[in-house]
């Protein structure tokens, strides 16, 4: 499963991509991009020369204003993904855009019937929106399951896309679920990294490599130049035999 970032900050963006290596794509919405204080173009302009697999979606309704809106924004750049809303008039634009070979986000995406409409359409990724869905108390999860497996059983290739993830645990049942991509705010995947017992892990190693240190460096200093260090565990140390010295006087005897 692909990791996306749902955002439109560049600072994040760079984080993602370029300090943890792990995210593959980014997706924006007029939310986010009016969050960046930036012009759409602008904005998604710089997002492509970061990462590919970026999607930028219309802001039309109709068909007919859909479609060269559409073409507008694949023209920025060859890593956008145009993104068009599931109705009538945005699978109709879809269906004329994909035809052209933009690749298209179908989203806002809440049951079944929906994503295989999407697919119909020639659309490259469907979002199913799982938080949306647990706002009003259905199982945003098990639709990811269920479109998973409706598209499987279809030989469907259109992407899923397990979009509105609020938590660690919606990334973890997207996986499960089987979905294509996960997409989800910068605090979400900054949580995915951390776990209590990760962090007591690393601090104890950390204290145990430093006491090691601190116990050798005595040693080391009245060391001779040329001497070998003992190598000995401490309970080898205390457990083997000690030299027994002689008494005086056998040693003088011997001299």
């Amino acid at each position: 499963m692909q990791l996306f970032l749902d955002t439109a900050d560049l600072e994040e963006i760079h984080t993602g991509v370029e300090q943890w290596g792990v995210v593959s794509g980014v997706t924006t919405n007029p939310t986010l991009i009016a969050k960046a204080g930036q012009d759409h173009e602008t904005q998604v302009k710089r997002i492509c020369e970061i990462v590919g697999n970026v999607s930028a979606e219309c802001v039309s309704e109709k068909k007919d204003d859909l479609i060269p809106e559409g073409r507008r924004i694949a023209s920025w750049h060859e890593n956008v993904i145009v993104k068009v809303p599931m109705t009538w008039d945005g699978l109709a634009a879809a269906k004329v855009l994909a035809g052209e070979g933009v690749r298209i986000n179908v989203t806002l995406c809440f049951t079944v019937n929906q994503a295989l409409l999407a697919a119909t359409v020639g659309a490259y990724i469907v979002s199913p929106f799982v938080g949306r869905l647990d706002d009003i108390n259905q199982d945003g999860i098990r639709l990811i399951r269920d479109i998973v497996a409706a598209y499987r059983e279809q030989g469907v290739t259109t992407k899923v896309l397990s979009a509105s993830l609020r938590n660690p645990i919606h990334v973890q049942d997207s996986a499960l679920a089987g979905a294509d991509i996960a997409t989800m705010p910068f605090k979400v995947m900054e949580s995915l990294v951390t776990h209590p017992l990760t962090d007591q892990g690393v601090s104890r190693f950390l204290a145990d490599y430093e006491r090691a240190r601190a116990a050798g460096r005595p040693a080391a200093a009245g060391a001779d130049a040329g001497a070998k260090p003992d190598l000995r565990s401490d309970h080898r140390k205390t457990q083997e035999p000690k030299a027994v010295e002689a008494p005086q006087g056998q040693a003088a005897a011997k001299a």
